[in-house]
C-alpha cells in the first residue's frame, strides 16, 4: 500500500472523506496511508466521515435531506425563492424569509417554490410578531391553506395560539394509535424559559381555545397532549437580526441538557433534536458545534452574501469586506418599543448609530412635539430626510393597508404615534438594503453577525472572496466537508500523531455543488 509523504498529497489523503485513514512512520519518515502498512509503525488511524454521517441522521430523514445543515431565513425576503430552491435542488434545507412581508407577497413565494420543489426540501420563516399580531395570524392561515409542511419559528418571545394552531392542526393518529405530526416545527430560541416551551407539549388550554373555535379537531387537541411543539430546536447564539449574543459553547450544551431533562419527563418517540445557529460560518465552527452535540448546524450571515440572496451588490460587497468586529447591536422594528435589539453590519452604514439615537429619543420623551427643535430638524434633515408630518402621514398610509390596527393604537396615543414615525425609518431601512436605494447607502440596514468576518478570514485568497462567487449550496457543500475535513485531521493529532498540525486547515480550491 502506497504512502503519501508530502503534505500536498497527505491532504489529499485526508480528504478522501470516505476512505480510512492511517498516520505511520517508516524509518524516520511520517505519512499517511488508507490502511495498515507492512513493515510501517501505526501512530493513529481514523475511519470513512463524509459529511453526511455529521450530526443526527433523523434531520436528514425527517427533513428528506443529504447533510444536517439549514440555510436560516433572513427576513424581508432576504432568504430568497432562488436560495430556497438552490438549497432544495441540492438536497439541502432552506427557510424563506417570509418575516416583514405581506401575505400576498408570501403566498406568491409559495406557489414558486411548491412549483420548483414540489417534494421539497423547503421550510418557511414564521416570525413572532407582538406589534403586528395580524401577520402572524395571516402567515399561519398561509400556511395551512397551502400545505406548508416545515416552519423556522424565530423570535419568539412566549408561545401564541398561531404557532401552537399551525403544529396541532397537522396532527393524526397513525396505525398504531401514535401522534403523527404533518407540521413540522424548527424552533429558534436564544433563551432556556422560551426553549422549554417549545419542548414541552402545547399549553392545554391554548389548544382547548383552539378546539373551542374549530381551528383544530378534538382529536388533534387530545394528540397535542403527547407531542413537543417542536420537531428541532435551533439554539441561537451570536447571530445576525435578533439575538441575545450568547456564546455558543454555553448556550448549547446547557440546552442539549435541558432536552435531555425533557424527554425524561415526556418519554416522547423521537426527541426533539437540539442544533445551532449564530457563529457558524466556517467549517472549525461547524466541526466544534457538532462535537458539542448539535444535531444539525444553521448559517445565516455567510448566505445574505451570496448570489441568490435579496441583497443590493452594494450590500452584498460590504458584507464580503466585514470584519469580525465590524458588527453593533441596534434597534428593531418589529419589536422598538419593547427595546428589543438585533445585530447589524457597523462598516460602511450609519444606521445602527442613527437607530440607537432614535430609541434614546423615544425613551427621553412623550411625543413628537416634546422633541428639541435642534433635534426635530436634525431629524427632519439627516435621518427622514423630509417633515416629520410627511412621516407620520405615509406611516399612516402603510399601516392603512398592512395593519390597521396599528393606526387604532396610536390614536390618541402621542407616544405611540412618535414609535411608529420612527419606525419608519428602521423599516425602511432594511429594504433600501435590499433593493439598493440610490443615495441612502449610508442609511442600508444590514443584519450581519460575527460569523460573516470569520468566513471572509477563511475564503481570503480562495475563490469564494469575491461574493459574486458565492453559491449558498456550494458554501453549505464546503462547510460540511471542511468540517468532516477537520473532525479527521483533528482525531489523528488526538491519538498523537504530529503531522495532523500541518494539515489542520481546509480551504476552498473548486466548488462542490453544482451553480
Amino acid at each position: 500500500m502506497s504512502v503519501a509523504f508530502d503534505v500536498e498529497a497527505m491532504r489529499g489523503r485526508l480528504l478522501d472523506l470516505a476512505s480510512p485513514c492511517w498516520a505511520v512512520r517508516v524509518g524516520d519518515r511520517m505519512g499517511l496511508a488508507t490502511g495498515p502498512v507492512d513493515g510501517a509503525e501505526t501512530v493513529a488511524q481514523v475511519g470513512p466521515l463524509p459529511p453526511e454521517r455529521l450530526g443526527d441522521p433523523g434531520f436528514l430523514r425527517d427533513h428528506g435531506v443529504r447533510l444536517a445543515y439549514a440555510a436560516g431565513a433572513m427576513a424581508n425576503g432576504i432568504a430568497s425563492e432562488d436560495m430556497v430552491i438552490a438549497m432544495g435542488r441540492e438536497g439541502l434545507l432552506a427557510s424563506f424569509g417570509a418575516a416583514g412581508l405581506v401575505p400576498a407577497r408570501v403566498e406568491e413565494a409559495i406557489w414558486r417554490i411548491q412549483g420548483a420543489l414540489p417534494a421539497g426540501p423547503y421550510a418557511f420563516n414564521l416570525i413572532h410578531s407582538p406589534s403586528e399580531e395580524a401577520l402572524e395570524r395571516g402567515a399561519v392561515e398561509l400556511f395551512l391553506r397551502h400545505g406548508v409542511r416545515t416552519v423556522e419559528a424565530s423570535a419568539f418571545l412566549d408561545l401564541t395560539p398561531h404557532i401552537v394552531r399551525y403544529r396541532v392542526a397537522g396532527l393524526r393518529r397513525g396505525v398504531d394509535d401514535e401522534a403523527l405530526a404533518d407540521n413540522r416545527v424548527i424552533a429558534k430560541v436564544s433563551r432556556r424559559e422560551v426553549a422549554m416551551k417549545f419542548m414541552q407539549p402545547a399549553p392545554a388550554g391554548m389548544v382547548a381555545a383552539l378546539a373551542e373555535q374549530g381551528l383544530v379537531t378534538a382529536e388533534q387537541a387530545e394528540l397535542a397532549a403527547g407531542v413537543p411543539l417542536c420537531d428541532d430546536l435551533t439554539v441561537e447564539a451570536d447571530s445576525a437580526g435578533h439575538t441575545d449574543n450568547r456564546p455558543l459553547v454555553c448556550l448549547l450544551p446547557s440546552l442539549i441538557e435541558l432536552r435531555d431533562e425533557i424527554q425524561d419527563r415526556y418519554r416522547y418517540a423521537t426527541p426533539v433534536r437540539v442544533g445551532a445557529a449564530g457563529g457558524i460560518g466556517t467549517p472549525a465552527a461547524a466541526m466544534a458545534a457538532f462535537c458539542m452535540g448539535a444535531a444539525y448546524v444553521v448559517t445565516g450571515s455567510v448566505n445574505q452574501a451570496c448570489v441568490e440572496a435579496a441583497a443590493s451588490p452594494h450590500s452584498k460587497g460590504l458584507l464580503a469586506q466585514a470584519g469580525m468586529a465590524d458588527v453593533m447591536m441596534a434597534p428593531a422594528a418589529d419589536m422598538f418599543e419593547m427595546g428589543v435589539r438585533l445585530q447589524v453590519l457597523k462598516r460602511g452604514t450609519m444606521f445602527g448609530m442613527r437607530a440607537q439615537r432614535l430609541h434614546e429619543l423615544y425613551a427621553a420623551h412623550e411625543s413628537l412635539e416634546s422633541l428639541p427643535s435642534a433635534e426635530r430638524e436634525r431629524l427632519e434633515r439627516q435621518v427622514f430626510r423630509r417633515p416629520l408630518k410627511v412621516v407620520w402621514e405615509e406611516t399612516a398610509r402603510f399601516f392603512q393597508d398592512r395593519d390597521p390596527e396599528q393606526l387604532a393604537r396610536a390614536e390618541g396615543n402621542a407616544k405611540r404615534k412618535m414609535a411608529l414615525v420612527f419606525r419608519w425609518y428602521l423599516g425602511l431601512s432594511s429594504r433600501w438594503s435590499n433593493a439598493g436605494e440610490p443615495g441612502r447607502e449610508v442609511d442600508y440596514q444590514i443584519w450581519c453577525g460575527p460569523a460573516m468576518g470569520a468566513f471572509n478570514d477563511w475564503v481570503r485568497g480562495t475563490y469564494l472572496e469575491a461574493s459574486e462567487a458565492r453559491r449558498v449550496a456550494d458554501v453549505a457543500a464546503h462547510v460540511m466537508h471542511g468540517a468532516a475535513y477537520l473532525w479527521r485531521a483533528r482525531h489523528l493529532e488526538m491519538q498523537g500523531w504530529s503531522g495532523a498540525a500541518a494539515l489542520a486547515r481546509y480551504h476552498p480550491t473548486a466548488p462542490l455543488a453544482a451553480g
